[in-house]
């Protein structure tokens, strides 16, 4: 992987809200038919994520669980469609860990995210959609 392009993955909490944002297209559960759109994604511990925060189950989600394999578009800055699989994350111990630290950086003062603070953990550990991604290439 091209280092500008690592960069651009490897986030910190520094990062600024048009840092974060990607698109991903996904291949629709039941149409077989790409579907893109516009995400947040959070880099933690060495591990990219994306996470519907509380929305109970987004499309994308369903998606991706039907067909881990999508593809992860860098548009600010570096651009570049990366091929990549998404594995969902449903074990409660490794949720709180990486939902840990996704909402500690979403309660920063500088608030990278357009949610209101405070960011609930809990909140997110009982709703939160959330995926580990790794890429192909």
């Amino acid at each position: 992987m091209d280092s500008a392009v690592r960069a651009a993955i490897e986030i910190t909490p520094a990062a600024t809200t048009r840092e974060r944002i990607i698109d991903i297209t996904t291949t629709g559960r039941r149409t077989g038919l790409p579907r893109r759109i516009e995400i947040f994604f959070y880099h933690v511990a060495e591990r990219t994520y994306l996470c519907s925060g509380t929305v109970p189950s987004p499309r994308w989600y369903v998606n991706l669980v039907a067909n881990p394999a999508f593809t992860f578009h860098l548009k600010h800055g570096v651009r570049a469609d990366l091929r990549a699989t998404a594995r969902p994350v449903t074990e409660e111990q490794e949720r709180r860990a990486a939902l840990g630290e996704i909402v500690a950086d979403l309660n920063q003062p500088a608030n990278p995210g357009t949610l209101a603070q405070p960011v609930r953990l809990e909140d997110w550990v009982r709703h939160c959609k959330l995926v580990e991604v790794s890429f192909l290439d």
